[in-house]
């Protein structure tokens, strides 16, 4: 992706996100699941972590800042914070037992992670090793990430000042909508989002070409995104590089982990020692996910020919999202035959078009579910279970014997001596020179005496040596136990690939009889009804913020028999939890600290009737569900007990909305204020991107010439403000009302991506197929010149062990480093690599381009009425702030400019 600020002189020019998408693409609306962004910006695995809660902060408007410059949205940015529960959502219940069971284990592992490594730490100084000194610093608590938490009402200030500061000096933001649905709103992030486009779909004015993007890291996005059925959506997200180097959490060298650490001191390695050891820095890179690529794959898949009815792709795309919940989600744990690593989505889809011919139709139908063709889908997966079960064992009896032979191997291929100093092996490459040995007769005497051992020992194996290294007449060794190949495995009691393997499955996972025909059947109409719940979900919103699984492993498929007559109605009315009593459902003990003082008492009293389910011995995966009924009695007495900032952060909340001075509608929500008026009134869509819902005045709204006070003490208040904020909601519709899972009428099908099944048939000129990189198939490819090719010849190795003149030059752009390689005598800098970037000094930002439309992509829908006004309007000025030398170009405040201690956040 194309989103790289250009770097001069160790400073990053700001990007000027209103030009056109480098990317090649003009994306509408853009969409953040926070929580894919505050974790990583909590505890990052490529640089360290911030040092306080301001730090935090700012590193999160970093990230967010690095998404905006890669997808540059035109018309809305919905950024949606879990409202209680999951890293912070006011959560159905049957969420809220996942995320509880979650934090549980969180918490316990953390504990004996920090046991594990002082009790190494020890041992180690123990024998005489040699250590860093140890950090001492607080442990962050990731639990502090769920609504209700100081730290999530700070966040949402946080976020509220930097929309502000964003909407008065980024021209990218100029005539964008921005919402922000923060903790206080019930409600996941991601079902926040869909609920949000479900409801924006369903409006005359909404446009059906509408390019969506939505940030995130949960595979359930790619769920969600098909449930839409809308052409162009695309999801970004991080890049996942597996196995990066870390180095050892005890001495800071590389190369092994904690439990391997030794204590020994890391040889120097060439003239800038201090530098060996360090990784480097690497900014995070992102990819896209284009479901309209997906939706052509699932075409091709899914399409069957010869049904006794009418196929609709969209009903197929809609029945296999249903048939992914089979192999696990949030909210219902998987079949025991339907493992997703074993291929079960495949099996899924292959055993659906064989069945769906006797089904006499699809599964689903906008999000509600057709049991009695469901039952026929399943019946035909029992029928394969035991075969499953044995192909099983037999594949993980293979794996653990391929493993066992490669530990052999690598044992036998080790080498059992390995010289150190200036004879240590070298790796291909590695320029930097070994430490010379100080005293070559011992290394030599050493040498010997490794080689005289081994070639006795090889000899005879069973053969042990004295200290001087004759053989031993006290004849072999007993082989110790962890020397063994053989690992130790729990005992598997239920043995699947057995017979008799529903008896023993039932009785040690339920503690009852297989024969039981009722209890058996209680748990299939429990999971049916959780598939159902889940469904709905997707496409209608919560069902029911009371309903879950009241199980921890789910019943086989050959169980789902007289499953059509099963009623799937859920209770009407139901109300989440409120902030802080979900807090009391979901945090171990350890946590308490982020409760009230009285409420917390109630988590570590033993007299008190919650050390039920909340004592810290039940810190495993089977925790006991949580009882609201006791749960809300035993709140009763203490909610007194609560301070008037306490029961703010324990109130629901909702959406605020926040536009600049430019924007069409800033002058409709300052009238709203200047004339008082308390009732909700409709937003004109035709001010607003076609966007609709209600507008109420917000108590702590952001208006023009009001100061936005800085939450952060190193970032200064904004004292000119233009921005403006008010309380945003949906649109509403009545509890019956089916939002329908259909293409949009004006919709209009993206190009397709994927190679003509019959492009050797009509390529009549014999062209081979080019694939399409990116999102524009007529991207031409860059190529290099005769002068950069001779630039890559002096710049870089010509051939392995032979390097050019210039093979161990400093990366460019950091020329003027203290540590960069100087200039021969005579040498010349290459101008031309250098050609693009400004001076430091010559910097004013970026070019303002407000006076033009935003540019599409070829093939884009004419302009809508909201597009052409947004042209007329009048050229952005940048705020006074921008470039005072702030983290990010935000403005400093005049006291923090100068060094008082307090160390400011550099990425």
């Amino acid at each position: 992706l194309h989103s790289q600020a250009k770097e001069c002189n160790g400073v990053k020019a700001p990007i000027d996100t209103s030009k056109p998408n480098p990317n090649e693409v003009e994306f509408d609306n853009l969409y953040l699941d926070m929580n894919g962004i505050i974790h990583p910006c909590t505890h990052p695995e490529d640089k360290p972590a911030p040092k306080n809660e301001d730090e935090m902060m700012v590193a999160i408007f970093e990230y967010i800042d690095r998404i905006f410059n890669i997808v540059r949205p035109r018309r809305l940015l919905y950024m949606a914070i879990d409202g209680h529960s999951d890293t912070f959502f006011q959560a159905p219940r049957a969420k809220m037992n996942q995320q509880r069971s979650r934090r549980f284990r969180a918490s316990k592992e953390g504990m004996e992670a920090a046991e594990e490594k002082q009790k190494i730490r020890q041992e180690i100084l123990a024998k005489g090793g040699i250590l860093p000194p140890e950090e001492v610093k607080e442990r962050f608590d990731s639990n502090c990430i769920t609504p209700g938490t100081e730290f999530m009402d700070n966040l949402a200030k946080c976020l509220r000042y930097y929309i502000a500061d964003r909407l008065n000096s980024d021209p990218g933001w100029k005539n964008l909508t921005v919402i922000l649905s923060d903790a206080s709103a019930p409600g996941e992030g991601e079902h926040k989002i869909m609920d949000y486009i479900r409801r924006q779909r369903a409006q005359p004015n909404h446009d059906p070409n509408t390019h969506h993007c939505l940030c995130g890291a949960d595979a359930d996005l790619i769920m969600l995104g098909l449930a839409t059925h809308e052409p162009n959506f695309t999801i970004i997200r991080e890049e996942f590089k597996p196995n990066k180097p870390k180095p050892c959490a005890l001495c800071n060298q590389m190369g092994h982990e904690v439990k391997d650490c030794q204590g020994l001191p890391r040889e120097k390695q060439g003239k800038h020692d201090q530098f060996a050891d360090s990784l480097p820095f690497a900014e995070q890179e992102f990819i896209f996910i284009r479901l309209c690529v997906l939706r052509e794959y699932l075409e091709r898949e899914l399409t069957m020919a010869s049904l006794p009815f009418t196929f609709d792709f969209e009903r197929s795309v809609d029945d296999w999202v249903f048939m992914c919940f089979f192999v696990g989600n949030d909210f219902l744990p998987h079949l025991p035959s339907l493992e997703i690593r074993e291929g079960a989505i495949d099996r899924l889809v292959n055993i659906y078009k064989n069945v769906v011919h006797k089904t006499g139709g699809y599964l689903t139908e906008s999000g509600f579910v057709n049991l009695q063709r469901v039952q026929m889908i399943m019946l035909a997966v029992g029928e394969v279970e035991d075969s499953i079960f044995k192909k099983r064992k037999d594949d993980d009896d293979n794996f653990k014997r391929r493993q066992k032979e490669r530990r052999k191997r690598m044992k036998r291929d080790q080498p059992s001596f390995i010289p150190g100093g200036q004879f240590s092996p070298q790796a291909l490459g590695n320029r930097s020179s070994p430490q010379a040995i100080s005293n070559p007769r011992q290394a030599a005497f050493e040498m010997r005496m490794h080689d005289r051992q081994n070639s006795t020992t090889s000899s005879s194996p069973n053969t042990s040596l004295t200290s001087d290294g004759s053989p031993s007449l006290a004849g072999g060794i007993k082989r110790k136990a962890e020397d063994s190949d053989s690992e130790p495995e729990p005992e598997d009691n239920i043995r699947l690939w057995e017979t008799g393997w529903k008896q023993r499955y039932y009785k040690n996972k339920f503690d009852v009889d297989a024969s039981d025909e009722k209890f058996r059947r209680k748990v299939v109409q429990s999971y049916v009804e959780g598939l159902c719940w889940v469904l709905r979900y997707y496409y209608q919103g919560c069902a029911s913020w009371n309903w879950y699984y009241p199980f921890h492993y789910a019943p086989f498929a050959s169980d789902f028999e007289g499953i059509a007559d099963m009623p799937s109605d859920f209770e009407k009315g139901s109300k989440p939890f409120k902030p802080l009593e979900q807090l009391m459902g979901v945090f171990p003990a350890a946590s308490g600290n982020f409760l009230p003082p009285s409420w917390r008492k109630l988590m570590t009293d033993p007299v008190r009737i919650l050390i039920v389910f909340l004592s810290v011995r039940l810190c495993v995966a089977l925790l006991p569900f949580v009882d609201e009924r006791r749960l809300r009695a035993a709140l009763e007495e203490v909610y007194p007990d609560l301070t008037p900032e306490e029961s703010r952060r324990n109130s629901l909340g909702g959406d605020v909305l926040f536009v600049g001075k430019h924007h069409p509608l800033c002058d409709f929500i300052v009238e709203q204020y200047k004339t008082k008026n308390t009732e909700p009134v409709d937003i004109p869509p035709e001010l607003c991107h076609g966007i609709q819902g209600k507008l109420t005045l917000n108590e702590n709204a952001v208006l023009p010439d009001q100061t936005v006070e800085s939450p952060v003490p190193m970032l200064r208040d904004l004292a000119q403000n233009s921005a403006v904020s008010i309380s945003f909601k949906d649109p509403q519709f009545g509890e019956d009302f089916v939002f329908k899972a259909i293409v949009l009428p004006g919709a209009k099908k993206p190009a397709p991506v994927l190679k003509p099944g019959d492009w050797e048939k009509t390529n009549n000129d014999g062209r081979p197929w080019r694939p399409q990189l990116g999102f524009n198939r007529d991207r031409k490819p860059v190529h290099l010149d005769q002068s950069a090719f001779r630039t890559l010849g002096h710049t870089m190795p010509r051939e392995r062990g032979m390097p050019g003149m210039y093979a161990n030059a400093v990366p460019l752009g950091t020329y003027g480093s203290p540590y960069a390689r100087p200039l021969l005598s005579g040498q010349q800098q290459i101008p031309k690599l250098l050609s693009n970037l400004r001076p430091q000094e010559s910097w004013r930002g970026p070019t303002p381009l407000f006076q033009q439309a935003p540019q599409r992509t070829a093939g884009a829908a004419p302009l809508l009425a909201w597009n052409r006004m947004l042209q007329s309007q009048n050229q952005y000025q940048p705020s006074q702030y921008q470039g005072l030398g702030g983290p990010m170009g935000y403005p400093q405040r005049p006291e923090d400019r100068m060094d008082r201690g307090r160390q400011v956040w550099k990425p």
